[in-house]
């Protein structure tokens, strides 16, 4: 086994709030520069720059993760992660059938445009990817490992589109993988902060928008192999995976 250096949480020019040079070909760079072993491109309620980013991945030795940061009807943010494909594909349905028609103001919110290895424009989504689904935070859960995804509550300890700061506390029976705190916070003061969970699996990422913050914040893993399943027993730290910090 060895260590894996992981930033889960990297928005493309796609959500509306990343900066415009968050293009594939650069959150690539920059994550072989900064040394990343597995990144996944987890826009806002998006997963379409996932396959672009992985092929432009695979040939610097990248492992890519197909992800979404999604909003859910509680306006709380979950980060949900996927390996293949047919997963990817799948969780894209979900989150379709389940986004309000609620068109995109650019001017207001910022562009959202899919864009291939040459940075070159495919498509604009119209609809406004910031908006919460119409699926509550159990629904989305529940989808996420019915297709054997990873659901990771993302940023729980910050004043807003937090499952904390939007629900007042975690709920009991939300089955996540682990739990996504904000860069600065010390894990044992979270877990002195809420005792009422029981010792979860703690992680951090950059959540980053701008390309200078890619790899700012990690997480490191001991795994086999750089990948979802692998990922899954170092979260639940089973086998001798573990999370290192």
């Amino acid at each position: 086994m060895r260590t894996y250096r992981a930033d889960l949480h990297i928005h493309s020019v796609l959500s509306p709030c990343g900066d415009l040079e968050m293009s594939p070909r650069s959150i690539v760079d920059l994550a072989k520069v900064r040394n990343l072993d597995i990144i996944a491109i987890a826009d806002h309620n998006s997963t379409l720059h996932g396959p672009v980013v992985r092929k432009l991945a695979e040939p610097l030795g990248i492992k890519v993760f197909f992800g979404a940061e999604v909003t859910t009807r509680e306006e709380v943010h979950c980060l949900c992660l996927f390996e293949t494909e047919e997963q990817r594909v799948a969780f894209q349905h979900f989150i379709d059938d389940n986004l309000p028609n609620f068109p995109n103001d650019p001017q207001k919110f910022g562009y959202q445009v899919v864009v291939n290895e040459d940075d070159e424009i495919l498509q604009e989504v119209e609809s406004l990817l910031i908006s919460g689904l119409e699926s509550g935070i159990n629904d989305v859960q529940k989808k996420v490992h019915e297709l054997a995804g990873l659901f990771i509550p993302a940023h729980v300890d910050r004043p807003r589109y937090s499952v904390i700061s939007q629900l007042g506390f975690i709920p009991p029976d939300l089955q996540f993988d682990a739990l996504e705190i904000f860069r600065n916070t010390d894990p044992q003061t979270f877990l002195n902060q809420h005792s009422y969970l029981a010792t979860p699996t703690l992680i951090k990422n950059s959540d980053a928008h701008y390309p200078d913050q890619i790899g700012a914040t990690y997480t490191e893993y001991l795994l086999q192999s750089p990948t979802l399943d692998e990922l899954a027993m170092a979260l639940h730290c089973q086998n001798g995976r573990r999370v290192l910090g």
